[in-house]
């Protein structure tokens, strides 16, 4: 079974931390687990920007280090205008209904997160976001607690 996990941002950054903690070292060993097992793990283009944004803002070279260390070791899936139209169609969706994701004038990475996973999802069997805050993201795609996933 072909199995694709996307880490956003806050699975992302905790791996990234460059402060060692008991938190970073679970996530790491979480990453490391599913690679062991050959679960493609993958990082977006969009959870890259969000969690290299702020390693920059906050001058933590060591954290970029470790940043591009994974997007060399891990899957990236870079932003494509088909994930920015489809990005678009669900954050219009989103609003329609009645459950914005974000503010009306931001960028929304959630929805540009969900269309970069519905993207690639046709080339692996299960296809999940690990994520510290499904709710918003499984109203789009099948996204779990990245604590969750096994």
């Amino acid at each position: 079974m072909r199995r694709l996990i996307l880490l956003d941002a806050g699975p992302l950054g905790m791996a990234c931390n460059p402060t060692a903690s008991p938190l970073a070292d679970r996530a790491n060993l979480w990453v490391e687990s599913l690679v062991r097992r050959e679960v493609f793990v993958a990082i977006p283009e969009i959870a890259d920007y969000e969690v290299r944004r702020e390693l920059l803002r906050a001058r933590k070279i060591r954290g970029i280090a470790i940043l591009n260390l994974l997007k060399d070791e891990l899957l990236y899936i870079p932003i494509t205008t088909e994930t920015i139209l489809r990005a678009a169609e669900f954050w219009a969706k989103c609003r329609n209904e009645g459950y914005p994701l974000a503010d009306p004038r931001a960028l929304d990475g959630d929805v540009i997160l969900a269309a970069q996973a519905v993207e690639v999802a046709s080339d692996y069997d299960e296809t999940v976001i690990a994520t510290t805050n499904p709710d918003h993201l499984s109203r789009l795609v099948d996204a779990r607690h990245w604590e969750e996933i096994t």
